[in-house]
């Protein structure tokens, strides 16, 4: 048992989460280099589409696939454990905010690709480390004193935990301090993702 629940039940939320994560951000960091291999980005930048409306196409593309899969896995999940949905506004806030962020970060990914091989470095290298490292498979409570603190600087640990908490009322770290961090996040990476495409990184040559 985990947090007072068998370890299924406990394990659920996060792996609902690592499923929308990694498919929010590889719809929209294949989508986009693939618009700029094909070159047909172009149009969009040449036409009078705002940058932002750009900017959250791709990112919308990337919240449908990432919930559609997250709606999946979810039902197939209800027939190994039981999920309680002790907060659905809360749990629903999350996944979305949770789907918007790494669809941007899989924007700027697909930003400064220059090759097929560029679009999966960083899910394989980074994000899927930070994904495991997460407490999908445990709570951080478990661990020595030091690697609970190393822990806390892994931006995942906050959304995986504000989702648990959503479904099961359990949660390792503060659920006000989780969405400042996602928040943050979202409003860093939206800048900076239009900031690019305004100055034409990876685009123009």
């Amino acid at each position: 048992p985990v947090e007072g629940l068998n370890y299924t039940q406990y394990i659920a939320p996060g792996l609902i989460m690592m499923a929308v994560i990694t498919n929010s951000y590889s719809n929209v960091v294949s989508s986009f280099y693939s618009a700029k291999f094909q070159r047909h980005i172009e149009e969009m930048l040449v036409s009078p589409l705002p940058n932002a409306i750009i900017v959250l196409g791709f990112v919308g593309g990337g919240l449908a696939r990432g919930l559609a899969v997250g709606i999946a896995v979810t039902a197939i999940s209800l027939f190994f454990a039981d999920l309680h949905w002790q907060h659905p506004p809360l749990t629903f806030a999350v996944i979305v905010l949770t789907s918007a962020l790494f669809a941007f970060a899989g924007l700027i990914n697909g930003i400064y690709a220059k090759s097929f091989d560029d679009i999966s470095v960083v899910p394989t290298f980074v994000l899927t480390p930070l994904i495991y490292l997460g407490g999908i498979f445990y709570s951080i409570k478990m661990l020595p004193t030091f690697w609970q603190q190393v822990s806390l600087f892994n931006p995942i640990l906050y959304m995986i935990n504000a989702f648990r908490y959503g479904i099961l009322g359990v949660s390792d770290i503060d659920i006000r301090l989780a969405f400042a961090i996602i928040l943050l996040f979202i409003a860093a990476l939206f800048g900076y993702s239009l900031w690019l495409l305004q100055r034409g990184v990876g685009i123009r040559s």
